[in-house]
């Protein structure tokens, strides 16, 4: 049964007249977990990521090829350009996205992500609008709302989570659900041939119906975004994610293991309408740790402002079964996964992301190698 918490939105706390001293719930308890110790700390460093062009990714041009390299061999997140989406039509999700999340709250409520249960109580379902899922009073909450739906395949929408409210924003997400798995088979078949593979490697293994679940997230204006998460450290469930941010607002940050700490990823607009892809768990798991997910976080926006972001999660058939591809393991670099079911996978995400852990390490997927760390894939600018 759903925690009795679950039904506080955001968007209300934060639309409480004069807030100026947080409600403890949303208080990172533990200094070095907070975002910007002080309001004096100078703020991190910018991460430079490249940008490709998936137009010219899919003819495979040696210099976008080499972008993607780059990109995957360091961050794990990259900008696209050449996705066929115009900037007007960027604007439109995001402002009808804006639009949604301005309704009044009864008008939202009627796609609540809280649902009867089947002993007489209420339940957290992923599909729907309000927050993410809170399993005990201890639970440390973030500082957005959210709409998350299934997009793909189509005949499996749960219609009735499909706000009809604004009238536009259902069919955006569908043009732009159509527009970003063209991107996402793009990328995973330049990621393939990045490993020498035949471009159908990992869209083979992820199967034609490649399900897909949309999320708009909204994040309030927050009077002390240096105490709160926007939305906490995590990785994707997913094989790549396909995301619209903010043209305005950034927040999103990527955390370098090497050194780097906590960067932030700049805002892409200027007038280029890009897109940013970040490769999620499931690949991780399907090419032996080659590709690696990132770990990434969203900082709350400041007391005047507000933010706004669609991401779109690919991921392999329910049905599927994760595992290293047996290509990409050999004695120098063993097998770093265990095998499971992608279903397992997803269903696992949700436990993992309430307790703040990567999926893998809370469905202990991970093997323990001994010895050295396994050597590297090479990854080529093909």
């Amino acid at each position: 049964m759903v925690h009795q918490a679950q039904g506080q939105l955001v968007q209300e706390v934060a639309a409480d007249g004069g807030l100026r001293t947080l409600p403890s719930r949303y208080v990172l308890k533990k200094e070095q977990d907070r975002p910007i110790a002080t309001v004096t700390t100078a703020q991190p460093p910018e991460l430079s990521i490249p940008t490709v062009d998936v137009s010219r990714l899919a003819d495979a041009d040696p210099d976008e090829a080499a972008k993607l390299r780059s990109a995957l061999q360091s961050w794990g997140l990259f900008a696209v350009t050449g996705h066929g989406m115009q900037e007007p039509f960027l604007d439109a999700v995001l402002g009808a996205s804006r639009t949604f999340f301005h309704l009044p709250t009864e008008a939202k409520q009627q796609y609540s992500n809280v649902v009867d249960a089947d002993d007489g109580g209420r339940k957290f379902q992923p599909q729907g609008y309000g927050v993410d899922r809170v399993d005990t009073d201890e639970q440390v909450l973030d500082w957005c709302d959210r709409l998350y739906l299934q997009v793909q395949p189509e005949e499996e929408r749960k219609l009735r989570f499909w706000p009809a409210h604004p009238p536009e924003l259902s069919e955006l997400l569908h043009e732009f659900s159509v527009h970003s798995q063209k991107v996402a088979r793009l990328v995973l078949a330049a990621m393939a041939r990045s490993l020498d593979f035949e471009e159908g490697f990992f869209l083979d293994k992820v199967g034609e119906r490649m399900p897909s679940d949309a999320r708009f997230t909204y994040y309030p204006p927050c009077p002390r975004p240096d105490l709160v998460h926007g939305l906490k450290p995590h990785t994707d469930n997913s094989v790549v994610t396909v995301l619209l941010l903010d043209e305005h607002v950034g927040g999103l940050q990527v955390f370098l293991e090497e050194g780097g700490g906590w960067v932030d990823v700049p805002v892409l607009g200027g007038g280029r309408h890009q897109l940013l892809v970040v490769v999620g768990e499931e690949m991780e798991i399907m090419s032996n740790a080659a590709f690696r997910a990132p770990v990434h976080r969203v900082v709350a926006p400041g007391e005047a402002t507000e933010r706004v972001s669609l991401a779109v999660f690919y991921q392999p058939e329910p049905h599927r079964v994760l595992e290293p591809s047996p290509e990409l393991v050999d004695g120098e670099r063993p097998a770093m996964y265990k095998r499971l079911e992608a279903k397992v996978f997803a269903n696992g995400f949700w436990d993992a992301f309430a307790l703040g852990e990567r999926t893998i390490d809370f469905l202990k997927v991970k093997v323990d190698v001994a010895g050295d760390q396994p050597a590297a894939v090479a990854v080529s600018g093909a």
